[in-house]
């Protein structure tokens, strides 16, 4: 902390909140080592279902198409 390309990310993301749960993780706990080693240098990181999305910045059509996708799978 401070992350302002995290709080853009999550200022990006706020239209879609009721489609979501945005669950963060804080890299610098010790719990989370294995976060911090593969991410150190990317945050944000975003994964949707599990599954990595993007780094970095929020990708808005990438991020809609998936969450789509996942929208239209679990109908």
């Amino acid at each position: 902390k401070p992350c302002p390309l995290c709080d853009e990310a999550k200022e990006v993301l706020e239209p879609y909140k009721r489609r979501f749960i945005l669950q963060e993780v804080d890299i610098t706990l010790p719990e989370n080592s294995a976060w911090y080693d593969k991410y150190k240098y990317d945050i944000p990181v975003f994964h949707l279902n599990g599954k990595f999305l993007m780094k970095h910045r929020v990708d808005i059509q990438k991020f809609e198409d998936r969450l789509g996708k996942l929208e239209l799978e679990s109908e």
